[in-house]
């Protein structure tokens, strides 16, 4: 399915550390132009017409990872102008936290988006200095350290 990136989107995602809040669930997309070794990605994904945001991470959630959410709260909106494959991207980003129920494997989890794409789900650290694949939306990265107050990758 292809994406009209001609419109800025309205997604809604979410942070969602491990009961030690250590780590948190990410999923692993595939290389492209900008990042030849892919990147990391919040769960979460698009607002449908007519859908409150914390509906749409709920849903998302759901369809994804077949999982819900426990204690969801709200963090902040963040905006999002990328490139992917060499295509401008514009998103507004209605970021929360939470714990996954049931939280993904420690390893072999994935999730499958709308398209039926299957995606590896992944525990990035929460101290990801020494993780060489970027975090999208990268305005989160500072949200994720302010969990547990560790010191944000530069």
């Amino acid at each position: 399915m292809a994406v009209d990136r001609s419109v800025i989107r309205v997604k809604a995602m979410l942070i969602a550390p491990n009961a030690a809040g250590t780590a948190h669930a990410v999923s692993l997309n595939v290389p492209t132009a900008e990042n030849p070794g892919g990147y990391h990605r919040l769960i979460g994904g698009s607002v449908e017409f007519g859908e409150t945001h914390r509906a749409a991470i709920e849903r998302e959630v759901c369809e994804e990872l077949g999982a819900s959410i426990r204690d969801l709260t709200f963090l902040a909106p963040v905006e999002n102008i990328f490139r992917i494959d060499g295509e401008p991207g514009h998103e507004i980003v209605f970021v929360y936290t939470g714990r996954l129920d049931p939280a993904p494997a420690e390893s072999g989890a994935t999730m499958t988006e709308i398209d039926g794409t299957v995606l590896p789900v992944v525990w990035r650290p929460i101290d990801d200095r020494n993780e060489s694949l970027p975090l999208y939306p990268a305005a989160v990265a500072a949200m994720v350290c302010g969990l547990t107050g560790a010191t944000p990758r530069t």
